[in-house]
């Protein structure tokens, strides 16, 4: 289920990413956090701390629940 729920969230973060006009390494430098890191996050390889979560919800200027919308009907 944990990768389910990586690679989920890391599509999410694209998404709003790129819906943002933002490149990784923008991302990345809004939210004090390496390019790679984001995009390790986004092809759900990353798990990213609470912490960094909120970072990026911040940084994409939405809630943190957002970034979890409709995360109860990933596959277990």
């Amino acid at each position: 289920m944990k990768d389910n729920i990586c690679q989920y969230f890391g599509r999410r973060i694209r998404v709003l990413r790129l819906n943002a006009s933002l490149s990784q390494e923008q991302l990345a430098s809004i939210c004090d956090l390496d390019r790679t890191y984001i995009g390790g996050i986004e092809r759900g390889e990353r798990n990213p701390t609470l912490k960094n979560i909120f970072r990026l919800s911040k940084a994409l200027n939405v809630p943190m629940s957002i970034l979890f919308d409709q995360l109860e009907s990933t596959d277990e």
